[in-house]
Order: structure tokens, then C-alpha cells, then sequence
């Protein structure tokens, strides 16, 4: 099957990129998931629910991932070195604070048991939040020949709103920078686009096995939707 390669610049104050965060603690990856940013291709395509054939096709492609930093000059003008990077950020929330339990549409915001009893302690929850600040990346998403034209045109047209990882995760850069033929050529496009923002490469996270740090991620979406299935991938990430 031809595929093609689609250059996607995830630029943002705030990203956040959870793989396996639950309940009260929602952690993010220093990377975006492929589950992120399959979900960010199929919120411009307006493609909601568990869209299970959608996403067979789209997770067999590779998805290779470029973490950039800013970059400082020294006083000669001719070095140019990394600028530290921002912490993590964390946001403390209060979940269902703040309802009034006798009015019937406040009730339904209160966190309840499973069985839509009241839960236990009362409906107030504390739930923390990571965040990545001030982060870049260039992503090269694989995708099927036949698809390409569809795809770009809905990240330049988006029928859902896009953002990274949650809805106070904006974009401040256009996220798709064009459809290669090869991933040298996008590849070689993101590096022009991070020399003119004057940025560094700072680490790489490939598809599989290779020599660098080797990760499993439950991040390949199986299906979205109400009740979402996802399957294990191995990366590696390669500092620069």
C-alpha cells in the first residue's frame, strides 16, 4: 500500500499527553501519545464515536516524533546553546465542588459511585493535573495514500476544535505543515521550520526498537468513543 507522510507542528503554553493516567492523578508524557495525536486527525475530521475501522487503518502507520527547545547564542554569536526547559506544571481541581445536590441539574454534576449512589466522603474529589510548558514538537504521522488529501484538508479546515491533550491546551502555530512523499523530505522541513523559530533538537521518539531508551506505551487506539481499547507499542527515545 503507497503511503504518505504528514508533517504535524504541535506548538502550545500547555500540552498534556496521558498514557495511562486514572482517576484522581492525570500525569503527562514529556511526548505526545499516538492515541493523541490519531484522536487530534479524527476531531478534524469530525469523526466521532468508536470509528473501530477508522482506526485500523491510521494505527499501522508509524507515527516518529521531534522534542525541540529554544536556543540561546553566545556572545560570539556563533554557538548556540539549549535554554532550559519548564518544568512540569501542576493544577490542582476540586471535582463536583461547589453543586447544590437539591437543584436537579447541579445534582448530575456531583461525582457518584457506580451504581449513581452518593459516593463516599461526599461528591467533592481532588484530582491533580500535569502539564508540559512551553513545548514543541514536530510529528510525522505515516498515512495511506488514499487518505492524504482527506486528512490535510480537515487539519486545515477542522470540523472540532483542536487542542493538545485538553481543552485549555490551544495551539499557537499552524499544526499541519504539509504531506510529503517520504519522511526525509517532512523531516527535512521541520528542521527549517526549527531553525527559523531558532530551535534545537533536544530528542527523538522512534516507532520500535532501536538503541536508546526503550518504552511500552498503551497508547495505539483500538477504539474511541464512550468505551475506549487501546493496544501496546515499543518507542524509543534517542536523546540528540
Amino acid at each position: 500500500m503507497e503511503k504518505k507522510y504528514i508533517l504535524l507542528w504541535i506548538e502550545a503554553p500547555l500540552q498534556a499527553w496521558g498514557a495511562d493516567s486514572k482517576f484522581g492523578r492525570r500525569d503527562t508524557l514529556p511526548f505526545p501519545t499516538k492515541s493523541g495525536v490519531l484522536g487530534l486527525v479524527l476531531c478534524a475530521m469530525g469523526a466521532s464515536g468508536s470509528q473501530k475501522d477508522l482506526l485500523a487503518k491510521l494505527s499501522m502507520g508509524k507515527l516518529e516524533i521531534v522534542s525541540y527547545v529554544r536556543s540561546k547564542h553566545s556572545k560570539d554569536g556563533q554557538n548556540r546553546d539549549k535554554v532550559t526547559k519548564e518544568p512540569l506544571l501542576r493544577d490542582f481541581h476540586m471535582v463536583g465542588s461547589g453543586y447544590n445536590n437539591k437543584d436537579v441539574w447541579q445534582k448530575l454534576l456531583i461525582p457518584k459511585t457506580s451504581e449513581g449512589k452518593p459516593a463516599v466522603g461526599g461528591g467533592s474529589k481532588m484530582t491533580y493535573r500535569y502539564y508540559l510548558q512551553d513545548a514543541r514538537f514536530a510529528a510525522v504521522l505515516e498515512v495511506p495514500a488514499n487518505m492524504d488529501v482527506t486528512i490535510s484538508d480537515a487539519l486545515q479546515n477542522p470540523v472540532y476544535d483542536l487542542y493538545f491533550g485538553r481543552k485549555s491546551c490551544v495551539p499557537t502555530e499552524r499544526i499541519f505543515q504539509g504531506s510529503f512523499d517520504s519522511i526525509d523530505d517532512a523531516w527535512q522541513k521541520a528542521g527549517a521550520l526549527a531553525q527559523d523559530k531558532h530551535l534545537l533538537e533536544d530528542f527523538r521518539v522512534l516507532d520500535g526498537e532501536y538503541e536508546g531508551n526503550v518504552m511500552t506505551l498503551n497508547d495505539v487506539p483500538i477504539q474511541f468513543g464512550e468505551i475506549k481499547k487501546y493496544r501496546d507499542r515499543r518507542v524509543t527515545v534517542v536523546p540528540a
